[in-house]
């Protein structure tokens, strides 16, 4: 896995592009020196996990025949001080699921993502805790 990252601007706005050429843009808040036009890094890790667990959770209910008619996650990530370094201590996630879904597989595809199968959250893991619970058609389980 590659990834191109180039300056777009004399700040901190860069472009990153994939091997496929899928690209996205990243800066840093302008009270770090930044533009503000792009999402951070530190962000863009927020939205890594939500969208690996949102992969294996749907892919999940989907090979389990459940409905789902809406899915939603909500990250919120605590930071730290260490050394210079601010990086994630505590991350919790809330998964909203709509549809025709057992609420057993719900909590179960959720545990599978985030104990086995998403590789970000395999690597964000040993520095800090990841926490989640899954609202499903409104009902907290």
């Amino acid at each position: 896995m590659t990834i191109k990252l180039t300056r777009l601007n004399e700040d901190f706005h860069f472009q990153a592009e994939n091997e496929r050429g899928h690209q996205i843009e990243i800066d840093s808040r302008k009270e770090f020196g930044g533009s503000d036009l792009a999402t951070s890094p530190m962000e863009l890790l927020l939205m890594a996990l939500a969208g690996c667990s949102a992969i294996d959770i749907v892919s999940i209910l989907k090979k389990q025949k459940q409905q789902i008619d809406f899915f939603q996650t909500e990250v919120d990530g605590t930071r730290v001080k260490v050394g210079d370094a601010t990086p994630f201590k505590n991350i919790a996630l809330t998964i909203h699921l709509q549809g025709k879904i057992e609420p057993n597989k719900a909590l179960k595809a959720a545990q599978l993502s985030f104990e086995k199968y998403c590789s970000v959250a395999k690597t964000v893991e040993p520095t800090a805790t990841i926490a989640y619970k899954v609202i499903l058609n409104n009902i907290a389980l």
